[in-house]
């Protein structure tokens, strides 16, 4: 191994001579601190690990090896610093400082989230039966916050006599939240505190009782559902649930009508909901259906049904309901069938029509039913790659929709649909200051070919005017995972790379589900390699189409997203100039096959068990870390959070390491940890931009713009 063994000697590389060096890249020495190589057996088999050690959070050597990454960045990225401030004035310069969100009117009131020019947290109001009432500040997030370095609030609820709000504060960023709660009336905030829960409850129709959800100490499983009656003693809570299978979470809901609690468990495979009726809070719950492998489904309520909306005998899911005294499917009958071109996504009901989020041909696409007739239609869109979604939508008595509309061209748009007359009022499009005018922009939907003949979608944006003669920067962005859709939706922070001439490209790859739920399943367990070969070629096709080249194409995935980058540039280096891997899931075998860490066993359906040597030997066919070889690799920025609870720091710590010991060129490789965040990073409102800005600097400076 290439390393000085003492911290003192790093240090002194960083006092004396890095500010000397051209910085291009040359690799700092490692601080190992005397540390032994750990070794890890599996079914035979014995991986050493040079820098296990990393995981010891509370060693102070770690700590400075953190610190002196961050150094070893900010030395070789410090000729950008003034490129850096001209990014991050360029971004909040486009951001309405003083702005408010459009009002939902829920219960009596009319709630918004606003800002004030130069804060960096939300004030969340409320006006009561008019939009132009006085206004009630609930919560001005920016007085919790001070005194922080890290803040976030979260589940935001108000009882149903609108009198009590209920709250969840994260002040690590470990995503474990504080219930608080605030008596609206007076002001107080109540003496009542729960520690260790996701941060949202879901109230009786009391006023009085919630139910929420607790995390285990270790995994962060969300594993409890307690009762609890306002001016109780917390820590004397009433235990409603105990979900005992370790591959699955567990989360509590209150459905639209307001009439039942629901409790859900879920895994990556099947769900299991309990039901009780929140006007009597301190009954038993109810089995709905009782879980089976390989089958979803989510509940909601109106009227004397319940509605269904289920994978049962249908990959792309389809429509039930039942009587509200007949759960189990035996007596569900089917509403909307299942049809295999279109993935039905999430269902939204009104007194007199039901809306349908669908999937079809890689696109968002809304259908609104009549109930009287069961006829309906698709709300038209203008563009040719969009995203449009379903608001939120609290009244049942409504024939106003409440919609989401943007793309890579158009600000996010909230919209008013009338559903009887079809007739649509804009409420509001986010404000883009400066001279931004989308139609000097251009996107468009391409499609690459994957090496087994399937055809990938591609979304790019770009200035218009730009040449197709392969010259052009361009930033191919992928995730890949868990079903999650990469949908095309507008930046106005991109726009700093877009005036720079780049390209903005989403690779729609499998393990997603633009294309339907085939299309995730053709890209987790034993078919994950898809999700990479699948970004390869799409890089090759953009090559191919004379869009870029590969000293000018650059790469960017984020968690799952970077497992992604990782695997992609161990399989094809030379297609990449650089890539950006934001909290990278890179050390996959180690990680799930030790079930302390958080999310671990809830995944084994998404990654597979590697307990099971099959899947210990494809995982570790793919895993980044264990992939690095001795070859050049492209120049990288790689970030972690030191709290962060879905990818743990030493992950991206341990990869960057073991690339430094192997790779074999003098490229870039740089590791920045936020000391103070977790997954999410800077939690305020223009903090994070600070790291946006580092990021584009990286790339805008490999591009050679500036």
């Amino acid at each position: 191994m290439k390393h000085l063994s003492e911290l003192f000697t790093i240090m002194l590389y960083f006092s004396l001579s890095i500010m000397s060096n051209s910085c291009t890249g040359t690799k700092p020495a490692a601080p190992v601190a005397e540390k032994k190589p750990h070794e890890l057996t599996y079914h035979g088999h014995t991986r050493v690990d040079n820098y296990y050690w990393l995981r010891e959070r509370e060693d102070p050597a770690v700590i400075a090896y953190l610190e002196a990454e961050n150094e070893y960045t900010d030395a070789v990225l410090k000729h950008t610093e003034p490129l850096q401030e001209r990014l991050y004035n360029e971004i909040i310069g486009r951001i309405k400082q003083t702005d408010e969100s459009v009002p939902y009117f829920d219960n009596g009131y009319y709630y918004y989230t606003r800002y004030e020019e130069g804060s960096e947290f939300p004030i969340y109001c409320r006006k009561e039966g008019s939009p132009d009432a006085p206004e009630e500040i609930m919560i001005n997030v920016n007085d919790l916050a001070e005194g922080h370095s890290f803040f976030n609030v979260s589940g935001l609820n108000v009882s149903p006599d609108n009198k009590i709000l209920a709250f969840g504060i994260d002040s690590v960023g470990r995503r474990k939240y504080a219930l608080r709660f605030k008596d609206l009336e007076t002001g107080e905030i109540l003496p009542d505190r729960i520690s260790g829960t996701n941060g949202y409850v879901a109230w009786a129709g009391d006023s009085r009782t919630m139910f929420y959800t607790t995390q285990n100490d270790v995994t962060l499983r969300s594993e409890n559902v307690y009762r609890h009656v306002l001016g109780n003693d917390p820590d004397n809570r009433d235990l409603v649930y105990y979900e005992e299978d370790e591959t699955y979470r567990v989360g509590v809901f209150t459905t639209k009508s307001r009439k039942y609690i629901m409790i859900v468990s879920s895994s990556t495979l099947s769900t299991e909901y309990r039901y009780a009726e929140a006007s009597s809070p301190a009954g038993d719950f109810t089995l709905f259906h009782p879980r089976e492998r390989d089958m979803r489904y989510s509940v909601d309520h109106h009227g004397d049904k319940f509605y269904i909306l289920t994978n049962w005998d249908a990959m792309n899911f389809r429509l039930m309901e039942t009587t509200t005294g007949r759960s189990s499917k035996e007596y569900w009958s089917e509403l909307i069938p299942h049809r295999d071109d279109v993935l039905l996504s999430n269902m939204e009901i009104f007194n007199d029509y039901l809306v349908l989020s669908e999937r079809k041909n890689g696109l968002r696409q809304l259908y609104v039913y009549r109930w009287d007739d069961m006829t309906g239609y698709y709300i038209d869109f203008p563009e040719e790659v969009y995203t449009a979604s379903v608001s939120v939508n609290p009244d049942f008595d409504s024939e106003m929709l409440r919609l989401n509309y943007t793309s890579l061209t158009t600000p996010n748009s909230v919209f008013d649909f009338n559903m009887k007359t079809r007739e649509r009022v804009l409420l509001k499009q986010d404000e883009v200051l400066g001279d931004f005018d989308p139609s000097g922009y251009e996107a468009r939907r391409l499609y690459a070919t994957a090496g087994d003949g399937t055809s990938i979608p591609v979304s790019i944006v770009y200035k218009k005017g730009i040449e197709q003669d392969g010259t052009n920067p361009t930033l191919l962005y992928g995730y890949g995972s868990y079903g999650a859709s990469m949908d095309p939706r507008f930046s106005s922070v991109r726009l700093s790379l877009l005036d720079r001439g780049f390209i903005y490209a989403i690779a729609h790859i499998r393990g997603g589900e633009e294309m339907g739920r085939y299309w995730y399943e053709e890209g987790k367990l034993l078919k994950k390699i898809n999700t990479f070969t699948d970004f390869n070629d799409c890089a090759q096709f953009l090559i191919d189409q004379n869009y870029t080249n590969p000293q000018k194409l650059f790469a960017q995935g984020g968690s799952a997203g970077g497992l992604l980058i990782g695997a992609v540039i161990n399989m094809r280096p030379e297609l990449y100039r650089g890539v950006i891997a934001a909290v990278p899931f890179v050390d996959v075998v180690t990680t799930m096959l030790d079930d302390s860490i958080p999310l671990t066993t809830s995944e084994y359906d998404e990654w597979g068990n590697p307990n099971d040597e099959t899947y210990y030997n494809y995982m570790l066919s793919y895993s980044p870390y264990d992939q690095v070889s001795r070859q050049d690799y492209p120049s990288m920025l790689v970030t972690a959070g030191l709290h962060d609870s879905q990818v743990q720091y030493w992950e991206p710590a341990k990869w960057v390491a073991k690339l430094r010991e192997y790779k074999t060129n003098n490229n870039k490789l740089l590791l920045y940890t936020n000391m103070e965040a977790g997954h999410g990073g800077a939690a305020g409102r223009y903090q994070r931009y600070r790291e946006i800005a580092l990021e584009y600097a990286f790339l805008i400076d490999l591009a050679g713009l500036e």
